[in-house]
């Protein structure tokens, strides 16, 4: 079977053969479009949930549903919907507590070990993101979501409005994916997914799969996309008629997993923060 790029060399011992590479780590992300909102500030009267998006309260979608529950009060009256459009954070409350001012936005690399949801809670008890995290962080939320025994890049932020322009399509941030699976595929068939596959209804846009090497009917494949649908990577890898047995995330945008160890967490440099955020807005 001829592919696109050679074989890694064999490595010394198995732990090494499955330790996660980031090959494309280094690479300098290009979006193909603006994002549908920049980051700067913006004058007069704003929805609430963006408001309280920027000061870390959640995402839009989470203030909105807190809205719903009737969390979110002005001047000590429940807000409803149609929620008012407000000009600062004056007399907000949330859950009866004031919100405080937005700080500057931070980011953090956090290798996430599988065995955990990303998740505030979990109904059923099993473990999240927060009690694998250490102690002492400030509230954070995660960029998109990595399934339960997914592992891997898990980008974490205290601005909810930063969080959901990292998660738009349309913002066009790459993730990076290294899959082992076992089962039959060709380089050929990997390249088919480029031009986009339906699966049970579900369409899943350009995906860029390269099979990096093989051991008998075992294989490690590399995926980038931009969409990052629920399970994404596994859907289409089973419609291909592969049994995925681990996943990890190697990038999101230009920023990788690599020199983090499982369970670790690194705040991202302010400069590099702001030189990606300028990128972005591009």
């Amino acid at each position: 079977m001829t592919t696109r790029r050679p074989p890694r060399p064999p490595s010394r011992s198995a732990g090494e053969r499955e330790a996660p590479r980031g090959r494309r780590g280094a690479r300098t992300e290009h979006p193909a479009r603006k994002p549908a909102e920049d980051a700067r500030e913006e004058e007069g009267p704003q929805r609430i949930s963006k408001l309280l998006a920027r000061a870390g309260v959640g995402s839009r979608r989470d203030v909105e549903r807190m809205i719903e529950e009737g969390r979110i009060a002005l001047n000590g009256e429940t807000i409803a919907q149609p929620a008012p459009l407000l000009t600062s954070l004056d007399g907000l409350t949330v859950d009866g507590n004031p919100v405080a001012k937005p700080v500057s936005t931070r980011l953090y690399r956090f290798h996430k070990p599988a065995g955990c949801l990303t998740a505030a809670r979990d109904p059923k008890g099993r473990k999240t993101i927060y009690d694998a995290l250490p102690k002492g962080l400030p509230r954070l939320m995660p960029v998109g979501r990595l399934d339960y025994n997914t592992e891997g890049l898990l980008l974490l932020t205290n601005d909810g409005e930063f969080k959901r322009q990292l998660e738009l399509p349309a913002s066009g941030v790459e993730r990076t994916y290294r899959a082992r699976a076992f089962g039959d595929i060709s380089q050929a068939q990997l390249e088919e997914l480029a031009l986009g596959v339906t699966i049970d209804g579900i369409r899943y846009g350009k995906i860029d799969a390269n099979l990096e090497r093989r051991t008998g009917r075992n294989q490690w494949i590399e995926l980038t996309l931009t969409e990052g649908k629920n399970r994404e990577v596994r859907r289409v890898l089973e419609h291909l008629g592969l049994q995925v047995s681990r996943l990890i995330r190697t990038r999101y945008g230009e920023f990788t997993v690599e020199g983090l160890d499982v369970g670790a967490v690194e705040i991202v440099p302010r400069d590099t923060l702001f030189q990606f955020r300028r990128r972005m807005a591009k």
